[in-house]
């Protein structure tokens, strides 16, 4: 009596291995600066959460930045002294959404939050709100975030026949010659500061 041949072991089973937590997508591992972690990981969470709802496509998914709630906030006519008190005006002249003034191009625009105070002479402070253009060219003497070695600073650029240096605007600090071999990578250039008044 012929005997039963046995299955082959090993090899690719189609089905088998762990499920992607992305409705299908493929993929990978990646490094990124400590700082954009949340950032990052709140994006994932968000993507996420559309894929599972949209199993069959994600190109309509919008761009990280991109997701921004409408709010329009009135403008009055009349300008605020820093000096002398003048005559209120009391008509409002328009209504300025917050997005379309503040943000030039919502799919290439992130926020991080400023970590101390070698900034303050441009008007950055520690705590501050800075929104970050990514396709914007980060000409000599542009703020810009970037990433050295990798850690996350921002900076005034400066470019030379000497190379790039990163410039503080806080005179106990030094600026910061970038080397040569050095991992550098420029995130984006800082359009606008938020910054709270006390």
């Amino acid at each position: 009596m012929e005997q039963p041949k046995d299955k082959p072991r090993g090899g690719k089973r189609s089905g088998a291995g762990r499920k992607s937590a992305f409705g299908g997508d493929k993929t990978i591992a990646l490094r990124v600066p400590e700082p954009l972690k949340p950032i990052l990981q709140q994006w994932l969470d968000d993507y996420r959460s559309w894929r599972t709802a949209n199993s069959e496509e994600a190109s309509n998914f919008r761009t990280l930045g991109s997701q921004l709630s409408e709010l329009s906030l009135p403008l009055f006519a009349s300008s605020v002294p820093a000096g002398s008190p003048v005559p209120a005006d009391d008509l409002k002249e328009a209504d300025i959404d917050l997005n379309a003034h503040l943000v030039n191009r919502p799919g290439d625009t992130f926020m991080v939050t400023v970590k101390g105070d070698s900034m303050q002479g441009a008007g950055i402070h520690d705590g501050d709100l800075l929104l970050v253009e990514r396709s914007r060219e980060p000409r000599n003497g542009k703020v810009v975030v970037a990433a050295l070695n990798g850690e996350l600073t921002v900076k005034r650029l400066e470019r030379s026949a000497n190379g790039l240096r990163l410039l503080p605007e806080n005179p106990a600090y030094q600026p910061i010659t970038v080397p040569e071999d050095a991992s550098f990578f420029i995130w984006g250039v800082v359009t606008r500061v938020i910054h709270k008044v006390d």
